[in-house]
């Protein structure tokens, strides 16, 4: 059930420019800046999240505020953080006298993240940042049990890819040692002002328990080593002074990966049984 019986008046095109444009705030591209205007996407994004009235909400990279406002409406309590110092004013104006939501103005990859009072994220993340907002959620939020997140489209493969794919490497199996990650909606980049050059897709991730018996560093130092020369087969790759030809040739026979394998066709269990055996 929603917060409320009525949704709010949500913030379109129009008034995002009209608001940047009376507070004399000009999106700069260094920090990513494209707000989200269109309301059937704001709907989209919470339908998608599953957003509930018992629900504390932790938002990274407020912007203008659009999907705040429609997140107050609807959730228990949103926190929501936010970079640019400018934008507060504007924040504040759309926000109004809203009693469940707290801004901060601050660096959602420095701030704190564990005493916020949320166990749901979400946010519309920029390029640049937007792989290590997610996993610095992962690493060090664990009262947050899922993320939804909008994220430029190929940001949102990387994370997504499966195995075989071009983008498979390091970065999905990272969020897979920590979340269940799928793509859940598309959004055209006309629902973002400015229009960016690609259009976006939304990420949902569902926190999992990590895997037993393999802790994620060196989990991580393996796959970084199979992904370091994706062209050459796992035995050749993984056979270093750490590891000799003998003892590499054993996990991989033992964890069912033939000799030959390159890393882009080995799936999350066999590096997972791996890591296990390749002490």
């Amino acid at each position: 059930m929603s917060r409320s019986d009525s949704e709010p008046d949500l913030i379109g095109a129009r008034r995002t420019a009209d608001l940047l444009e009376r507070h004399r705030v000009v999106p700069k591209k260094g920090l990513g800046q494209n707000f989200i205007v269109d309301p059937n996407t704001i709907r989209m994004i919470l339908d998608r999240a599953g957003i509930e009235s018992e629900d504390d909400v932790l938002e990274i990279g407020a912007g203008a505020g659009a999907l705040t406002v429609a997140l107050a409406a609807r959730a228990r309590h949103v926190t929501a953080i936010e970079i640019d110092e400018r934008l507060a004013p504007i924040l504040a104006e759309v926000l109004g006298v809203s009693e469940n939501v707290d801004v901060l103005i601050d660096d959602a990859l420095t701030v704190d993240l564990r005493p916020l009072h949320a166990t749901r994220m979400m946010g519309n993340l920029p390029y640049s940042v937007a792989t290590d907002v997610i996993l610095r959620v992962l690493q060090d939020a664990p009262q947050i049990h899922d993320l939804t997140v909008m994220v430029q489209r190929e940001v949102g493969e990387r994370l997504t890819a499966g195995t075989g794919a071009k983008l498979y490497g390091k970065t999905c199996l990272h969020v897979r040692f920590l979340a269940v990650a799928k793509v859940v909606g598309r959004a055209s980049a006309r629902a973002f002002l400015p229009v960016p050059n690609v259009d976006s897709v939304l990420i949902r991730l569902e926190r999992r328990p990590e895997p037993v018996g393999v802790g994620r560093e060196h989990f991580l130092t393996i796959v970084q080593a199979a992904f370091s020369q994706r062209r050459k087969t796992m035995r050749n790759v993984l056979t270093t002074p750490r590891f000799d030809a003998d003892e590499v040739a054993e996990a991989l026979s033992a964890a069912g990966i033939e000799l030959g394998t390159r890393p882009q066709d080995v799936d999350f269990d066999q590096f997972i049984d791996l890591a296990r055996r390749l002490k």
